[in-house]
């Protein structure tokens, strides 16, 4: 059991020291901070090297000018059909990347978002043509090293089924997709999906699935593979399509891919609970670099959505509520993505949600519930007196009561980080208030 804490303790310092990760960076509200103080807590605070612009905003990159954080740009869907022409896009990279790159280490150029998600002909059709020009006025520029991609939404593929099976649609595959990998495998440029499992179509059915929660799995026959969690699935099937085309051996970056918090009647998996578990999950096994079944020890760049919340998106209330940090940049919730032992610029210390708690799983077993109670009690600044006989705490005298007040002494002590409530995998956080009587769980 130490060793199993020994491991947790090492991916707390591995999160907190190692880069590698990214975030998308959205505005589309009326409260945010300035661009350069954004900038500064990301350099400073937290473990983004990276961040993902919807636009060219100018204020924006220069704001990031000489952070040595990597700078993505993306060009609105209705610009693809006049970039197709040279001279256009040779204007749009003097005006858009020459006057800021390389002080703003500019990285991806993105033209246009989920085009085929659009069903917009013009776009479409005219899509790998001004990826092209594009890239043709960057090398012209001078900028070989700024690479040109396109982000698409995972509804790409005939069907869902296993991973073996995926194949791009009909009628796409070999008129869209095939020339869009030829690019990236000629320019050396990855192929970018947005995988999020939240928008499945059965989510009710498989919500432990999506959310890397314990479930049956899914077996992939043809390949011998078992998937626990919807993510792997979904990034191994666009390697199996990309693959049937001749094109495995192109990178893939992951664009875009979170959870929301929270949303109406309409949204009601939208909670802070299962944002936790699937974004947490997410960037533990990106930072891992463990890999998928079909692409083990395989890292992936990747964007996390999003930064902020952004109270002016039209649209459901969900669409406002995918952020993880607030305008004042303490947490609405914290994954792993904030640097150990820093503060915040303001308020001074991080104030943490006093709305979540950590519990035990309910199929835990007596054996693994004891030795969390052990552990917990064990270190020092735990106090657990509470459930000492006589305590506010010690009834009802059961090992789960016990394990589970433990559990979240140590949770809350250590900051509220995701994994002090992992527990071997045993522990869940949850906003349910789990105080009784005069037994107050801190």
């Amino acid at each position: 059991m130490a060793a199993v804490f020994l491991l947790v303790g090492m991916l707390f310092q591995f999160f907190t020291t190692i880069t590698g990760i990214g975030v998308n960076y959205g505005m589309t509200a009326d409260n945010l901070p300035a661009p350069s103080v954004v900038a500064n807590f990301l350099k400073t605070q937290t473990i983004f090297d990276s961040v993902k612009l919807f636009d060219a905003n100018p204020d924006v990159l220069r704001a990031f000018a000489n952070t040595g954080i990597s700078v993505s740009v993306t060009i609105g869907n209705g610009d693809i059909p006049g970039l197709t022409d040279t001279v256009t896009a040779r204007r749009w990279v003097e005006q858009h990347i020459s006057p800021f790159h390389p002080q703003t280490k500019i990285k991806y150029v993105l033209v246009g978002t989920e085009v085929l998600f659009s069903k917009n002909d013009d776009w479409i059709n005219n899509l790998v043509p001004a990826m092209r020009s594009l890239h043709y006025a960057l090398v012209k520029a001078g900028f070989p090293e700024i690479k040109v991609t396109t982000a698409h939404a995972l509804n790409i593929f005939r069907r869902e089924t296993i991973p073996s099976l995926m194949r791009f649609m009909i009628g796409y595959d070999q008129s869209f997709f095939a020339p869009i990998l030829q690019f990236h495998q000629r320019t050396k440029s990855p192929f970018m999906v947005n995988p999020y499992p939240y928008f499945s179509p059965d989510l009710s059915k498989r919500l432990n699935y999506a959310l890397f929660k314990p479930n049956s799995g899914v077996y992939d026959k043809y390949n011998r593979k078992t998937y626990t969690n919807m993510f792997d699935a979904l990034m191994d099937s666009t390697y199996t399509a990309m693959k049937a085309l001749g094109y495995g051996n192109v990178e893939i970056a992951i664009g875009e891919t979170g959870w929301p918090t929270q949303g109406d009647a309409s949204s009601p998996f939208a909670t802070m609970e299962n944002a936790i578990s699937y974004n947490g999950h997410v960037v533990k096994e990106i930072v891992s670099g463990k890999g998928t079944p079909l692409m083990p020890n395989r890292t992936f760049e990747t964007y996390m959505f999003a930064l902020f919340n952004e109270n002016q998106k039209p649209g459901p209330l969900v669409e406002k509520y995918w952020g993880m940090i607030n305008p004042d940049f303490t947490p609405i919730y914290d994954v792993g993505v904030l640097r150990n032992g820093q503060s915040t610029p303001t308020p001074a210390t991080p104030v943490p949600s006093s709305k979540n708690f950590c519990v035990p799983k309910l199929d835990v077993s007596n054996a693994q519930l004891q030795s969390n109670l052990d552990y917990a009690c064990g270190q020092e600044g735990i106090d657990c007196t509470p459930i000492q006989p006589g305590g506010a705490c010690y009834e009802p005298n059961t090992l789960r009561s016990h394990a589970a007040f433990a559990m979240n002494s140590y949770y809350r002590t250590k900051g509220q980080i995701y994994f002090s409530c992992d527990f071997a995998g045993t522990g869940q956080i949850t906003t349910l208030e789990p105080s009784y009587g005069n037994c107050r769980y801190l």
